[in-house]
């Protein structure tokens, strides 16, 4: 059996102050007629700088589309997303390609990785493809906080889950983006393996004084996170702030609970 990961620290940063992200009044619609989802509904919420946020909810409650319209991967069919000052919303592909290029990192369950490519290669592939070249101090600093200098040669075929997830954070790390993103960054990982790539988060933020946001399932995930935002049909219907595993699971559990869930959307949007 796979090795329970590092409990997250006890304590936490002093609350920063400026945004990083911000939607607001964000509502996303998929089809029409009788095949018509309500995927958000007016949702508002702003993320920090210097903040670890995790977003959790039931199956279809809006957490993925919530964070890929935070990202720019998907436009918002009403309302405001902002990254820092700039309204995604106002953007063209080319300047939304040029922001999510400059401004966000990523970091996705399924690695996505490029086979062909080196662990190196992988980690500096945004940057080349954007024609500039990594800081040589700053790459030293994230691949030796990764522990993969010596793996920076290898393919990622030569390479476990973990440290697969680990060049994947280093990519989203190295280009020193405004905000972080991840999406079940952990969901294909063991406790271990989780463990580190969640320390590795945890040490973006409070170490390099990066942003993070993650959609997770998982309430020990979410217990590294400095808040925690819950969704449910589309809405935000709770917050905690420096969360336990045991009150995550906890608020999960009845969260499930489809009688819960139709009493509390309501409630408690932000």
């Amino acid at each position: 059996m796979s090795p329970t990961p590092p409990a997250p620290p006890t304590s936490r940063h002093a609350a920063p102050t400026s945004i990083a992200a911000q939607a607001i009044d964000v509502s996303k619609v998929y089809g029409s007629g009788d095949t018509t989802v309500h995927a958000l509904r007016e949702v508002s919420a702003s993320f920090a700088a210097g903040e670890f946020t995790a977003i959790m909810g039931p199956s279809g409650s809006g957490k993925s589309t919530l964070m890929h319209c935070l990202a720019g991967l998907d436009a918002a069919s009403s309302g405001t997303i902002r990254i820092g000052d700039v309204d995604l919303t106002t953007l063209d592909d080319k300047a939304m390609t040029r922001l999510r290029r400059d401004r966000i990192g990523f970091v996705f369950q399924s690695y996505n990785l490029v086979p062909t490519l080196t662990a190196r290669e992988n980690i500096t592939l945004p940057l080349d493809i954007a024609g500039t070249t990594p800081d040589p101090e700053w790459f030293d600093a994230v691949v030796n906080r990764l522990g993969l200098a010596p793996r920076l040669d290898h393919r990622p075929s030569e390479l476990s889950g973990g440290q697969q997830q680990r060049v994947a954070c280093a990519r989203a790390l190295v280009g020193r983006p405004q905000i972080i993103f991840g999406d079940e960054p952990t969901g294909n990982l063991d406790s271990r393996s989780s463990g580190e790539v969640l320390g590795i988060l945890r040490a973006a933020v409070d170490e390099f004084g990066q942003t993070v946001v993650i959609v997770t399932h998982d309430p020990r995930a979410a217990s590294w996170a400095d808040r925690v935002v819950f969704l449910a049909d589309g809405r935000i219907v709770h917050e905690l702030q420096n969360p336990t595993a045991d009150d995550v699971f906890a608020y999960m559990k009845d969260l499930d609970d489809p009688a819960r869930t139709a009493g509390s959307t309501g409630q408690g949007q932000s």
